[in-house]
């Protein structure tokens, strides 16, 4: 019986490839959830610590035969050469007493190392950026590769947008999967929840909660939206980071790209001509496939919404102009 063949790809029934640059927590993570859910045929890990990335490809590889048949590898910048997606979990973390433009600027020097060399080994990728904070650090990867917007995309607020469904849900007790809505903005503190359009089972809001004899009340709106905007910090203080979600929100993007679903998702991306907010990135919905952004819908917003969604903007434009960025 001839062996088998050790070709990368020869047996996978997925040919897709993603590269992963940052094999830490999220970046792992984000490997086996592709892994266990046959996204992909080959997954590259990137990382300044070798020998780490290594050891999480061994492990990686070892769950392939009770999963999918994945090829996991270790390497150099030269495994993006062939990826469909790259994907940027790489950064640095916040040192006691730093700000948070001294982050920016960190990480920024971190992207000026990367990006280029994922540009040069494959200028065709997909970019998808993970490191937080996550619209900049999208806009830095944007500008430094010189690919077009619509092949750079962050995680933006795929994510918040999940942890407000589900709050919502636990709230109606009704299945997250039936509850309609979304985080715009920022990923971070000024993002922008979407009441006005929010809707369960295509029913609106209000009109579910009239005929359900629930609440949905400032108040109640104002406990969920806090918890939204604070789930991350919380699980922080409790476990020291946040891995599974954040995985599964990029997965979720993955698989849109890959299989070009064309699913709408609050990406970040640039928002030039959408709501006239000028060339930042920012989280909007959007219509993701094959070649990345296809479009950003424009969401009728009610005012309130619209002036906090500007607002965020401006946060995002701030901290920008801080780095040197004329936006």
């Amino acid at each position: 019986m001839p062996p088998e063949s050790s070709e990368r790809g020869s047996f996978h029934p997925v040919s897709e490839k993603v590269a992963i640059v940052g094999a830490g927590r999220v970046g792992s993570t984000y490997a086996y959830t592709l892994l266990l859910n046959e996204t992909v045929g080959q997954i590259a890990l990137i990382d300044i610590d070798i020998e780490r990335a290594k050891g999480e490809a061994m492990d990686l590889s070892h769950s392939a035969p009770l999963a999918s048949p994945v090829n996991v590898c270790a390497g150099s910048y030269e495994e993006c050469a062939d990826a469909d997606i790259v994907m940027i979990a790489a950064g640095v973390s916040q040192r006691e007493g730093e700000s948070r433009l001294d982050l920016l600027k960190r990480n920024a020097d971190v992207f000026g190392k990367i990006v280029p060399r994922v540009v040069r080994a494959n200028p065709d990728a997909i970019l998808l950026v993970a490191t937080n904070p996550v619209d900049v650090m999208s806009y830095v990867a944007w500008r430094l590769s010189g690919l077009p917007a619509d092949r750079v995309i962050g995680s933006g607020t795929v994510l918040d947008t999940a942890r407000l469904r589900h709050l919502l849900s636990q709230h109606l007790r009704v299945d997250p999967r039936n509850v309609h809505a979304y985080v715009i903005g920022e990923h971070g503190e000024s993002e922008v929840a979407v009441w006005s359009r929010t809707s369960v089972a295509g029913i609106p809001l209000e009109h579910y909660c009239k005929a359900a004899a629930c609440s949905v009340a400032d108040p109640v709106r104002d406990r969920i939206e806090t918890d939204t905007r604070n789930a991350g910090h919380e699980i922080i203080v409790r476990k020291g980071a946040t891995y599974y979600a954040v995985s599964a929100a990029l997965r979720a993007i993955t698989k849109s790209v890959l299989l070009d679903q064309r699913s709408i998702l609050p990406v970040s991306a640039r928002a030039t001509e959408a709501y006239g907010l000028g060339e930042i990135y920012l989280s909007l919905p959007s219509v993701v496939g094959r070649r990345g952004i296809l479009r950003t819908l424009h969401l009728p917003l009610s005012d309130a919404e619209d002036a906090a969604l500007r607002r965020s903007a401006d946060v995002l434009r701030r901290a920008l102009a801080g780095m040197g960025y004329s936006v």
